[in-house]
């Protein structure tokens, strides 16, 4: 399996390796296996509100697996909403609560640090993986905007390969090999969360869009509030975003193959997960590139009709068909 990778994907996968390397306990959690199962459900009722398309995907994985992915979807997503939040002393709240999370000794009333906590000790998840997940959650209470796409790329590394990595080791993985794939699909994931949500981050003070991507299609930031405010799509903002698509196109390509490098019983989830979220870039196509007026989404039918072809090339290894 040949894999190809582009030079801002060393730096990243150094930051992998690091996370992996480091020492990680391995003794269980010691709470009350009611207490526990009620964290758990906690979780699985978050990642069903909040992403339907990660909960279809979960449910693909044997049960155990199911309920830990579930776990570490609600740790992610709590740290988002710490970030997101529009209240006072938020970089504070989201320290207070890394220690929390982080530690051998979870609160038993916070349903998803003591779920979360049990899946990673279960799993032997590396802690530094949620280490540098919060980091780069963190890094939306300083930074906004950023210059290129390989620097945009660290912080995608922060907020989503770092899921995938984590995700790794609760499903199964061949090895090390296995690492860069992780990577760049993260990458891959978050870049479409950055398309699908321009409006809506413009809103909220920040462009994730490359400066440097938008001023060679003669785009200001001007432009995008302007595009905000009144929806325009233009020939300028049409290329920039077939630019923008088409380089995402090409990271999902070349991430699926590492599919392969998966448990058995995980590679059909994850899969799922990785072309449910692809195919927000052809809602977004179909829509004119307009990500201004609408968020571009998949319909339920739309998932479920995709899922016997992406089960197929689960099997098959991502090298035989590209939707």
């Amino acid at each position: 399996m040949q894999l190809q990778t582009h030079p801002w994907e060393h730096t990243l996968l150094s930051l992998a390796v690091e996370a992996r390397q480091a020492a990680t306990p391995h003794h269980p959690l010691q709470v009350d296996a009611h207490v526990l199962d009620e964290a758990y459900r906690h979780c699985e009722t978050m990642t069903a509100e909040h992403s339907r398309s990660f909960h279809l995907a979960s449910a693909l994985l044997p049960d155990e697996k199911r309920r830990a992915v579930r776990a570490l979807y609600a740790f992610c997503r709590t740290a988002d909403d710490l970030v997101d939040c529009h209240t006072e002393h938020r970089a504070q709240r989201l320290e207070h609560w890394r220690r929390q999370i982080l530690g051998a000794h979870p609160p038993e009333n916070d349903p998803v640090a003591l779920a979360w906590t049990d899946a990673r000790l279960r799993h032997h998840v590396p802690i530094r993986y949620a280490e540098q997940l919060i980091d780069g959650v963190a890094r939306d209470l300083t930074t906004s905007r950023y210059a290129t796409f390989d620097a945009l790329a660290a912080y995608c590394y922060g907020v989503a390969s770092t899921v995938g990595l984590m995700s790794m080791h609760i499903v199964g993985f061949a090895g090390a090999e296995a690492l860069p794939y992780a990577i760049k699909l993260g990458v891959a994931l978050q870049i479409t969360n950055i398309l699908r949500d321009v409006a809506e981050d413009w809103r909220a003070g920040r462009l994730y869009l490359p400066q440097a991507d938008l001023a060679h299609f003669g785009l200001s930031e001007t432009d995008i509030a302007e595009r905000v405010a009144t929806g325009l799509v233009d020939a300028r903002w049409r290329a920039f975003m077939r630019f923008q698509v088409a380089r995402n196109r090409r990271l999902y390509d070349e991430a699926m193959p590492g599919i392969r490098l998966l448990a058995d019983d995980g590679r059909f989830a994850i899969a799922a997960a990785a072309e449910l979220y692809r195919a927000i870039l052809v809602d977004i196509e179909e829509h004119d590139y307009d990500v201004f007026t609408r968020r571009a989404h998949v319909s339920t039918w739309g998932k479920v009709r995709r899922l016997p072809l992406i089960w197929w090339r689960s099997r098959k290894g991502f090298n035989h068909l590209t939707p």
